[in-house]
This record gives structure tokens, sequence and C-alpha cells, in this order.
């Protein structure tokens, strides 16, 4: 099978989780800029979900772009990971509305971390269904940085209940490992 009705149909999930994260925010009934003060907290989680979804929609593009055929394993390796993001929206506002408690915290960190596990499975999928001279195979290599995001995930998760804002940190600073798109694809393809 070829990839295009996987990569449609994946697009159209990711963006209806992000118009159902920016349907969460609540308008104030007041129109001045101090109204806006109470939802600074929804503001900034929904910021760090738009990133992560957009990192996972690029990465998944790139994914897809080098990828040659799926089969029904992919494709459900590919639900898997889309289930998992699509509770980011959940996570996202439960977190904003309760500030740096570590419950929703934990819950957020919970929801990367299987989203991580979840994108590196399907990626072990995708070059376990093609050749020994697949480029994705020789881009990922032994995929540290994958391997690496997971960890400092579990990292987070386990801080969210010592102090909040360390696992905010950890949780911000895999953002910033993913933000740049994955250039090892990129570099074996051309």
């Amino acid at each position: 099978m070829k990839t295009n009705r996987l990569e449609a149909f994946s697009d159209g999930v990711l963006a209806i989780i992000i118009t159902i994260m920016v349907l969460e925010f609540k308008v104030p009934e007041e129109v001045t800029f101090e109204a806006l003060i109470p939802i600074v907290p929804s503001f900034v989680s929904y910021l760090l979900s738009f990133i992560y979804l957009g990192i996972y929609w690029n990465n998944h593009h790139h994914l897809f772009m080098i990828t040659e055929k799926v089969n029904g394993k992919i494709l459900w390796a590919n639900l898997h990971l889309l289930f998992w993001l699509s509770l980011i929206p959940f996570a996202t506002s439960w977190m904003g509305e309760h500030g740096l408690e570590a419950v929703p915290i934990s819950l957020y960190g919970f929801i990367l971390l299987m989203s991580g596990i979840a994108f590196f499975i399907l990626q072990s999928t995708i070059i376990r269904h093609h050749d020994k001279d697949f480029t994705l195979r020789k881009a990922v290599g032994k995929d540290y940085k994958g391997k690496l995001s997971i960890v400092i995930y579990l990292i987070g998760l386990l801080l969210s209940f010592i102090n909040p804002w360390l696992a905010i940190i950890c949780y911000v600073f895999v953002a910033i490992m993913w933000v740049v798109p994955d250039r090892r694809i990129e570099n074996n393809i051309e």
C-alpha cells in the first residue's frame, strides 16, 4: 500500500487535535487586558502543546516522506501514535486550569512519554517493513535522540511529584531538542 491515505488521515487528525485545544480557551467576560491574566497558564500550556504537536506533525511528515510502502502493522502503529496525541488537549486543558499541580503535570508527562514511545514503535515498524538499504534505517541509526527523549520524559514524569517546575523544564528541553526538523532524514534524502 502507498502512504498517501495514511498521511492525509494523520494530517486531519492532528488538525482536529489542535482545533480542539484552542476551543478549550474560556473567553474572559471583561474586555480589558487584565482579564487575560487568569488565562496565562492555559495559554502557556497551549503553546507548549502546540509546539509538541507541530514537532510530531513535522517528524511524521519526514518519516513518511521516505517511507515507500505501508502494511497493516504500520497503520496500527500510526493509530497508536494518534491515540496518544489525541489525549494532549485534555491534559493541556487540565494543566492550564490547575497551574503547577503535580497530578495534571504528571498526566501531561505520561502522555508525552507514551507519544514518544508510540513514535518510536511506528518508526521501528516502518524500518522492519523495508529492506536493509532503506534510507530511514541509515538516517536514524541507533536513534539516540529518540531514546534520550523517552528517558527525559520519564525523568520529568517522576519529577512532577517532587517539583513540577523541574518536570516542565524536562518537557520543554525535549521540545527544544526536536523543534528543528530531524535533519538525519533530510541529509540522507539528498
